[in-house]
C-alpha cells in the first residue's frame, strides 16, 4: 500500500499490511520515529499519549477547547526535544487517526526494507 499522509499510515497500519510504501515528506518524519532509541522513545511516546488523550477528549466549550489543545502541545514538549516539532506532530496526527498512539509501537514493528530517494518502503516482521 502506498501512503503519503498520516492518516493513510494509520490505516496501513490498522490493517496490518505486510508492505507499506511511504512517499513525500511523511518519509522523513517516520524515518525519524523508527531511529529513536528505547529510552528516549519511551519518554517520547508517553509524551505523545497525553498529547492524544488531550485531542481526543471532548470538550464542549469553545473557551476550554483552546486551553486544552494548547495543553495538548505542551504536553507532546517532551516529544518534541526528541523527535522535534513536525515530527511529533505527524506521531500525534497518526495517533488520533488510529484512535490511539498504540499504532505508533505497531509502525516500529516494522522494518525498512527499501529506503530511496523518494520512498521509504516498510515491511511487516
Amino acid at each position: 500500500m502506498i501512503v503519503q499522509t498520516e492518516e493513510e499510515l494509520a490505516e496501513a497500519l490498522e490493517k496490518e499490511e505486510d508492505t507499506i510504501e511511504i512517499e513525500g515528506d511523511l518519509k522523513r518524519k517516520v524515518l525519524r520515529i523508527k531511529a529513536t532509541g528505547k529510552v528516549a522513545w519511551i519518554i517520547a511516546v508517553g509524551a505523545i499519549g497525553a498529547a492524544v488523550v488531550a485531542v481526543l477528549y471532548p470538550v464542549p466549550e469553545p473557551t476550554t477547547q483552546f486551553a486544552t489543545k494548547g495543553l495538548a502541545l505542551t504536553a507532546a514538549s517532551g516529544s518534541i526535544a526528541i523527535l522535534g516539532f513536525s515530527t511529533t506532530v505527524a506521531a500525534i496526527s497518526i495517533a488520533v487517526s488510529a484512535g490511539g498512539v498504540g499504532v505508533l509501537n505497531t509502525l516500529r514493528a516494522y522494518r525498512i526494507a527499501a529506503n530511496s530517494e523518494s520512498k521509504l518502503v516498510l515491511k511487516r516482521n
